[in-house]
């Protein structure tokens, strides 16, 4: 990859940001717009400060190697590969790990930033956060989401999909209930991201699965699949895909 620094204005830009808006935590909130201006130098200084790098804020090689690794439990691995037609999965797997906190006086301001993503703007974790967190991901990738809180909104947002691919719009009901406690609905809808499937089970990754995000199998004899949606358009003119240009770096 290119040596990024302040002024430059270009989609690598775009991936710039959007891996720092993935990394940074509380996020910056950085634009995707493809600029490198002061606000996008302030976060590579905090990333680089973060990961023990050199805090010039200067994209070098170094930079973009730490930026293209998660951290999981001290140890560093490689960002999982991800479908080319959903460049916002990657920043749906780097969440992995942000749940809930104990207490009701408690609350984890990363879910509260998800919340900030739709018009309820829900101030507490106890709140039904799986489409919150679905709007906060997309928002991120520079697409456009239902800024709607209730996880049947995406049955009515992008295009309809038959064939599901990895990073795909899910949204799934619990059979005969109007409520879920797995994923704390109140109405039994509940959207993710498609991971994979077979006859029996659906495998999603998303927001407030068992209070957190991650990657879970939901039984198809328990939940009716209710929709797969895909975007219709790119935003901000966003490169299809993240793993192109990681696969180039590490």
């Amino acid at each position: 990859m290119k040596v990024l620094r302040q002024g430059a204005r270009n989609n690598e830009v775009v991936q710039l940001q959007i891996l720092l808006n993935a990394h940074l935590n509380p996020t910056i909130k950085l634009k995707n717009d493809g600029f490198f201006g002061r606000n996008t130098e302030d976060a590579v200084k905090a990333f680089q400060r973060a990961k023990g790098l050199v805090s010039d804020g200067v994209v070098g090689a170094k930079t973009w190697q730490s930026l293209t690794k998660k951290i999981v439990n001290n140890v560093t691995k490689p960002l999982e590969p991800l479908n080319a037609t959903a460049a916002w999965y990657d920043i749906a797997v780097a969440e992995i790990g942000v749940k809930e906190l104990l207490g009701i006086e408690k609350n984890n301001q990363r879910i509260i930033e998800y919340h900030s993503t739709t018009t309820l703007g829900a101030k507490t974790d106890e709140i039904p956060w799986c489409s919150s967190f679905v709007n906060w991901v997309m928002r991120q990738a520079g697409f456009e989401g239902t800024n709607n809180a209730l996880a049947k909104s995406w049955l009515d947002w992008g295009s309809v999909v038959t064939t599901p691919q990895k990073g795909d719009v899910v949204v799934i009901k619990r059979k005969n209930a109007t409520n879920d406690a797995r994923t704390g609905s109140s109405s039994g809808y509940h959207v993710g991201f498609y991971v994979t499937s077979s006859n029996v089970v659906i495998s999603l990754l998303g927001g407030n699965q068992s209070n957190s995000v991650k990657k879970s199998n939901f039984m198809l004899r328990s939940y009716d699949i209710a929709g797969f949606r895909r975007p219709k358009r790119r935003v901000l003119g966003l490169p299809l895909s993240v793993h192109s240009f990681i696969k180039n770096v590490v």
